[in-house]
């Protein structure tokens, strides 16, 4: 008998209007595999559908832009911000819902952290730290940024609105706002990279606003039942070793802000390292923890979750509601069918999975 059927993983969960099958989902991971154009192929329809036919009950998709007026972070990255582009994105979909798993858009905005525009916009004209990825094929430093203009402002967060829009009418079920790891919003979130002194700068209320204007004009984009959810991290892709030097207490201040602009579920990214190193904090208290306390939504725990201990307890202790897998996914797009019959899923490999 396999053991493994009585794990909660497999339970099924209500997000939203969206009655998942379990509680495993694929994380968002950078693939570069789209035309140079944006526009997604067919080698991302099968590589997306696979998951489905794996068995997770929901896909995250890789970060795609959601304007061409500078967000994108690299090339062969998808966008979706014309008519072909989201043609490609519709097959897509439509292929995964064939194997009755949902299907989500992060939509990302690169900001300073752009792999190849030399001319980019952050909150402020402060050069990232680290220097460009050659895997994404970046190259030397990182331009200086320019620091986004009141306008700059009204233009991303309606850059994002459209797409959610253009999200919604390609099929998908939902889109999650990134706001971590460093790209643009991250970037008003944190404090070397946000030194502003307008309503965008300073207090935490203030670093967030663009999270909750982005929500707000998305929720007059899309229909009723959309999902609208928002990634969260400590840690950068340029700065793995990065956390709050006020722990708990940044992350309360930080949740509470983000409660006010009614995310329908809270994803927390544990970039730099597994769940229980990057996501929990000297007080015994974790940053998803707080967020299901706080924000009163569900969240998605993220980071080493293939350990079926680790995501156990997360699970039975209400660290998190469901969980997001990456490089095991990566490694095996049928891990959950593998864990449910009790086969064993191939073995992760080195690649590309941010």
């Amino acid at each position: 008998m396999n053991t493994e059927l009585n794990h909660p993983i497999f339970e099924p969960f209500q997000l939203g209007p969206l009655a998942l099958k379990n509680r495993i989902l694929v994380a968002p991971m950078t693939q570069i595999n789209a035309q140079e154009d944006g526009v997604p192929t067919k080698s991302m329809l099968n590589y997306y559908a696979e998951y489905a036919r794996g068995g997770f009950a929901a896909i995250i998709t890789e970060g795609v832009y959601p304007d061409d007026r500078g967000s994108k972070a690299y090339n062969f990255q998808p966008g979706i911000v014309n008519d072909e582009q989201s043609k490609g994105w519709t097959d897509i979909v439509q292929a995964v819902k064939a194997h009755n798993s949902a299907i989500i858009c992060q939509l990302m905005h690169g900001g300073a952290l752009s792999q190849l525009l030399e001319k980019t916009i952050a909150p402020s004209d402060v050069k990232p730290l680290g220097v460009r990825m050659p895997a994404y094929g970046g190259e030397g430093e990182f331009p200086l940024p320019k620091a986004m203009t009141l306008e700059d402002i009204r233009w991303v967060v309606q850059g994002f609105a459209e797409a959610a829009h253009s999200a919604s009418k390609a099929g998908f079920d939902g889109v999650e706002i990134h706001g971590a790891n460093g790209y643009l919003i991250d970037q008003f979130l944190t404090d070397y990279t946000n030194v502003r002194n307008d309503r965008y700068g300073g207090s935490i209320e203030n670093q967030a606003r663009i999270i909750h204007e982005i929500m707000v004009e998305i929720r007059k984009a899309v229909p009723k039942n959309f999902i609208i959810g928002l990634r969260l991290s400590e840690a950068k892709v340029n700065n793995l070793s990065y956390r709050w030097a006020e722990g708990a207490a940044r992350a309360r201040l930080l949740l509470k802000e983000v409660k006010k602009s009614f995310p329908d579920y809270i994803h927390i990214a544990s970039e730099g390292g597994p769940w229980h190193k990057a996501c929990v904090y000297h007080d015994g208290s974790s940053f998803t923890g707080l967020a299901k306390e706080i924000v009163q939504v569900p969240v998605i725990a993220n980071g080493g979750l293939h350990d079926l201990q680790l995501s156990r307890k997360i699970l039975e202790e209400n660290q998190g509601d469901l969980i997001s897998i990456g490089k095991a996914a990566l490694s095996d797009p049928h891990w959950p069918l593998k864990i449910l019959h009790g086969k064993r899923p191939k073995e992760f490999v080195p690649q590309l999975a941010h």
